[in-house]
């Protein structure tokens, strides 16, 4: 069932008057703090999708990853939110969506000409915080995943679309001097925040600064109270240093959604039971009513068809919207499958959305990778 809201609300005070919550919100939804980054399943406004086109790596497969983005773009727009769409060519956008979503939901969508390097908006869009004074809108410093590919174009995004448009409201905060992605953090809405010592202590994104400097900064700048670092874990073909979004999820209730490798042979195996076993140490001591983890299968290897590297699937990369959970799919139904009924027990009033993410993961990303989604009052 979709959330709704009144968009023109500003204030968090505003917020909890005219927000109808869904019937699965647990006390952590109702906490109102000050100055919060919240959960992804907070009520939100709409998404960013920052649209592939011939000038990018995905020119061989662009008509494929058209029909990826256009299923992406159709879900979230049937769930009564508004759509952001970057993208340097927006009239072949308009006359693709004109073609293939309901004209009824086509003013939703909002286009923002700008030239791009690359589609990942996760890591290049902004990061918002919620105030009792309205969003807040941080911008980081986008490096290509420590400079491994261009991202000039990228980095520059948010700061076009602030400078030129109000198609976002908030105010703006800049940390260009940090460089940080925003696939590398999670939020459970009510102060703490989960990364990877990989990524972030990688010596090609902030080498100036130690763990403890890092730590300062997130805890800082995401007005949080702690910072759990997940030491182990990673998949094959990843090229960002071990995202948190590609291994381990917040999700409602304390309950911590994982890709989990139970096959000894598999080459993640030892890695992944490490993970999981430190991830038992982010519970709460003594278990309790809340809290659990909750196993996410590992896709059966997928291999790029030109050079044979394994390709980095994972369930752990969806992205939670007004109502529904869109969930990428690599056409395993056996393991597609059981990764649905896995999230439905962490999301039980929310629809539970297959989309088919094959062609994502040919240039290493997948669904979440490709989204950003913004609180309410941020798109009206």
């Amino acid at each position: 069932m979709p959330l709704h809201f009144t968009r023109t609300t500003s204030t968090i005070s505003d917020l909890t008057l005219h927000m109808q919550m869904p019937s699965q919100a647990g006390p952590e939804q109702m906490e109102i703090r000050s100055t919060f980054f919240p959960a992804e399943w907070f009520p939100q406004s709409g998404v960013q999708l920052t649209w592939p086109h011939a000038g990018t790596d995905w020119a061989p497969l662009l008509a494929e990853v058209d029909d990826c983005y256009v299923h992406i773009a159709l879900e979230i727009l049937v769930r009564n939110e508004l759509l952001l769409i970057v993208t340097p060519e927006p009239e072949r956008i308009k006359a693709l969506l004109h073609e293939r979503i309901p004209s009824r939901l086509l003013p939703h969508v909002r286009y923002f000409e700008c030239t791009t390097n690359d589609t990942w908006a996760r890591d290049h869009g902004f990061l918002t915080l919620m105030t009792e004074a309205g969003p807040r809108l941080l911008d980081f410093r986008f490096n290509g995943w420590g400079g491994k590919f261009p991202a000039e174009l990228d980095n520059e995004i948010n700061h076009h679309v602030k400078a030129q448009t109000a198609l976002l409201h908030g105010d703006y905060e800049s940390h260009l001097d940090f460089v940080f992605e925003g696939g590398s953090i999670e939020s459970d809405g009510r102060g703490t925040l989960m990364t990877t010592s990989e990524c972030l202590l990688s010596p090609n994104r902030n080498p100036q600064l130690n763990r403890l400097e890092i730590e300062e900064r997130l805890l800082r700048y995401f007005h949080a109270e702690r910072v759990l670092w997940l030491d182990h874990g990673y998949l094959a073909g990843d090229d960002t240093d071990s995202h948190i979004d590609t291994l381990a999820r917040f999700c409602p209730n304390g309950v911590i959604a994982y890709v989990q490798c139970t096959d000894p042979a598999d080459e993640h195996y030892e890695a992944l039971q490490a993970m999981e076993e430190q991830l038992h140490s982010f519970l709460p001591p003594g278990g309790g009513q809340e809290g659990g983890l909750l196993p996410l299968p590992l896709p059966s290897p997928i291999y790029d068809p030109e050079d044979g590297h394994r390709l980095p699937a994972t369930y752990a990369n969806f992205l939670i919207i007004n109502g529904a959970v869109l969930m990428p799919t690599y056409g395993q139904p056996e393991n597609d499958e059981l990764a649905r009924r896995q999230l439905q027990k962490a999301f039980p009033k929310h629809d539970i959305v297959p989309i088919d993410c094959r062609v994502l993961i040919r240039q290493h990303g997948s669904l979440h990778c490709s989204t950003m989604q913004f609180p309410v009052g941020v798109m009206t």
